[in-house]
């Protein structure tokens, strides 16, 4: 059975460094939630102290309505998936599998057919009589997966599991794993640092900086709507571009690289008249060799990846940018060549001159509204 994890106003010290300064956080019975962030921002901290590893300086963690701060980790019904597998060398695949049964109260004489269970659920049962230097290291965190979800914990804790493969296992791994805890409900607590393995496999998404959650959200909320420009520069590739922000009308009009942009949408604009930040995805750029007007823009180079073309272009302005356009046959544009640059207006983010408010999602106030 999955539980619900509640995270309350939690701090972490190491001497008189803060690593985590105050969070609060709520995971759902059987979710996938993912940590995500930068080397040092916290998110192993975190895992570890829901796994008992780490002690809690304030604030508590309660699973379902139990407080377990002080609880043991071997009594916190936990699973561990770890980075370097850590699985035993001296064991068979399905000793390994095997162990944790026999090491708690479950009848001796089920254990194997409970560690075959598991065995073919991750899909290792040619090998389960090898040795783990026989295996993969894809093969090897699936015998660890197996070992951590044979003893039916409440709650799968995972640290960086795949940053040991190479990029074709940890496409193949991260769809292992999804469908995995699909399968089996588990609430699942993992850790990395790569956003593209984080929007595969999470149902939500924290992405952390110095110890605090930046914002909370599903991928696709923070891919299309990140809160500040720090998520937006950690979720997938951006170009920020310096713009001027007025209203007309009530309607809110950017000025940028040159072109004057009408953008719908934009509850927070009344607030932030004057300098902003504009952030647009390569996919959001427009690029029409046919245009008359718009942002000027030079080809540098393009680079050729099948379904698309990523265009490198220098705006007139001087900054550079990229752009991902479908690719067609009878289309390559040269280095050089001179173009012009539409954004689609509905989909770019615009911040306010820190970049610490995202425009779009900003509570709209009085005079932002049209009358």
């Amino acid at each position: 059975m999955s539980v619900a994890i509640s995270i309350s106003d939690v701090v972490k010290r190491y001497g008189d460094t803060t690593v985590i300064p105050d969070l609060s956080l709520d995971i759902g019975r059987g979710e996938f939630f993912t940590l995500l962030g930068p080397s040092g921002c916290g998110k192993t901290t975190l895992l570890r102290m829901i796994a008992g590893f780490n002690t809690i300086e304030a604030g508590d963690i309660h699973f379902n309505e139990q407080r377990i701060n002080d609880v043991e980790p071997s009594k916190r019904r936990i699973g561990m998936v770890f980075q370097n597998y850590a699985i035993f060398p001296h064991l068979s695949v399905r000793k390994n599998v095997e162990f944790g049964l026999r090491n708690m109260d479950f009848p001796r004489k089920d254990v194997r057919d409970k560690a075959q269970e598991y065995i073919e659920l991750v899909q290792i049962e040619r090998w389960a009589d090898q040795m783990p230097d026989r295996l993969s290291g894809g093969q090897q965190q699936r015998v660890a997966l197996a070992r951590a979800l044979v003893t039916s914990p409440e709650v799968l804790l995972m640290d960086e599991p795949l940053s040991n493969l190479d990029a074709k296992l940890r496409v193949e791994m991260r769809e292992v794993i999804r469908e995995i805890q699909k399968r089996v409900g588990i609430t699942t607590v993992y850790v990395t640092h790569d956003q593209e393995e984080a929007m595969a496999v999470s149902d939500r998404i924290a992405v952390m900086r110095d110890g605090v959650i930046q914002q909370l959200g599903t991928p696709r909320e923070l891919y299309h709507r990140p809160a500040n420009m720090f998520v937006s520069g950690f979720i997938g590739r951006t170009n920020v571009l310096d713009g001027q922000l007025l209203l007309k009308d009530g309607v809110a009009h950017v000025t940028v690289a040159g072109a004057d942009l009408v953008i719908p949408d934009l509850p927070g604009a009344a607030s932030a008249v004057g300098p902003v930040r504009v952030a647009v995805r390569p996919e959001e750029f427009v690029l029409d060799t046919r245009a008359s007007s718009g942002i000027p823009a030079t080809i540098d180079h393009g680079v050729f990846l099948g379904l698309n073309t990523h265009y490198f272009l220098t705006l007139k302005v001087g900054t550079a940018v990229e752009a991902v356009q479908e690719s067609e046959f009878d289309e390559s544009l040269e280095p050089g060549t001179e173009v012009f640059l539409d954004i689609k207006r509905h989909k770019v983010n615009v911040f306010d001159r820190d970049g610490s408010v995202n425009l779009r999602s900003a509570p709209a106030t009085r005079e932002s509204v049209p009358s």
